[in-house]
């Protein structure tokens, strides 16, 4: 069964209040995005710095895995509770409260020079980032409704917050693999740096107005079979997310280890020049699939996803592994994972009330979090027993791709079900 095109509906267009400030919406959008891009590279800032914390603070595979297990706990503990904060502090005091936090975070991460204070800092960087990622996607459309209410310009901006939800996510490990590589004191410097931009984004979030959701006319006999769509959508359509984001949270936990170790490539800024490639490529399948039909985007990412994961094993089981093959399949992992998590949101976002997108979006973020988090939690303890990368990397490759092609299989036929 076909999955149907995500064409404009007339639930695309964002119905709010009429604005009651003269402020330009556009500046105040753009200021939101950057600032949404801030927290969202400084989610996996430390990536590429591992390394450096397994010498300093002699830490183990397991330990590492705890410290990224405590940074997803933090940000699904945000995620659910997101829909309950911004009634009461509304969309530009959850954003402004996520930059604030991210520059806590990483004032601990600069000065706590220990196990203790990278544990609670990656705590606040998921808090941080937990906040920003369920209200800033939605944010963005209303802000653009506000100043260009049609179909077309709610799309763009939905567009503009999935591609800067993924690839914020490759920016922060590449500037700090940068500058690890070539700057002295590289558990500080790049800290710092983010508190600088976190200041900047807090100075321009301030200057945006605040913005809500009512409800169109008519709207309130259509929501109960509206959510009811929603929630049938929601559900293959988290699994399909969560499946796709597997094989990059693979990548994003364990790609330093596995350049070091089984590559012979210890380089900080290739490491963050990876994890660079893997998101970024996310984002250019967003943006290279814009005209194409739902199905196709789904097909398309799927193939990838497999052809990745494919090429991943090769690269790391070949007599002499091949640093060429591990870059290329992290590129079409990424790729596929960006195309099925565009292809999700406007399929979720297109079949929800608009007074609902928030909790919907934050639900996606949910699956999208748990499925970075996985792998990198499994191979971590994988690794501490024993385990060798190859043998790792084989194991989540079989689980990944079973669950991409299957959740790809789900949301097919749940959807077709769903046409009119």
């Amino acid at each position: 069964m076909t999955l149907r095109q995500s064409h404009p509906t007339p639930s695309d267009t964002v119905h709010v209040p009429a604005p009651a400030q003269t402020r330009p919406h556009g500046f105040a959008f753009w200021a939101v995005a950057f600032a949404f891009l801030i927290v969202m590279a400084f989610a996996t800032l430390p990536s590429p710095l591992y390394g450096l914390y397994r010498t300093r603070d002699h830490l183990s595979e397991f330990m590492v895995t705890v410290v990224y297990a405590i940074f997803a706990a933090g940000t699904i503990t945000a995620l659910s509770s997101v829909r309950f904060i911004v009634p009461r502090a509304g969309r530009r005091g959850v954003m402004l409260g996520a930059v604030a936090t991210m520059i806590v975070a990483a004032g601990v991460l600069a000065a706590w020079k220990a196990l203790p204070g990278l544990l609670l800092g990656r705590l606040i960087t998921g808090v941080a980032v937990g906040l920003a990622a369920g209200t800033a996607i939605t944010y963005l459309i209303e802000l653009r409704a506000r100043e260009d209410p049609n179909a077309a310009a709610v799309i763009r901006a939905r567009n503009i917050g999935t591609a800067v939800s993924v690839g914020g996510l490759g920016i922060g490990p590449l500037i700090a693999g940068c500058l690890a590589e070539w700057v002295s004191r590289p558990l500080t410097l790049p800290y710092l740096v983010f508190m600088a931009l976190g200041a900047i984004a807090l100075i321009g979030v301030a200057t945006a107005p605040e913005t809500g959701t009512s409800p169109p006319p008519g709207a309130a006999e259509n929501r109960t079979d509206g959510a009811r769509r929603s929630v049938r959508v929601l559900v293959p359509g988290a699994t399909a997310t969560l499946a796709a984001f597997a094989a990059n949270g693979l990548f994003a936990g364990l790609s330093g280890l596995f350049l070091a170790v089984t590559l012979k490539h210890p380089s900080h800024a290739l490491s963050g020049a990876t994890l660079f490639l893997v998101f970024s490529s996310g984002v250019a399948a967003q943006l290279a699939t814009n005209r194409l039909q739902a199905s196709r985007v789904f097909v398309l990412g799927t193939i990838s996803m497999l052809l990745g994961l494919a090429l991943l094993v090769a690269a790391v089981r070949l007599s002499t592994p091949s640093l060429v093959l591990f870059l290329l399949g992290g590129a079409l992992i990424g790729a596929g994972a960006g195309a099925m998590f565009k292809g999700t949101t406007g399929l979720v976002l297109d079949a929800t009330p608009p007074e609902s997108r928030l909790a919907m979006t934050s639900d996606l973020l949910i699956a999208l979090y748990v499925g970075l988090s996985i792998p990198v939690i499994g191979a971590g303890v994988a690794l501490d027993r024993g385990a060798t990368p190859p043998d790792t990397v084989l194991g989540f490759a079989i689980f990944v791709g079973l669950g991409v092609a299957g959740a790809g299989a789900l949301l097919g036929r749940v959807l077709g079900g769903t046409q009119p």
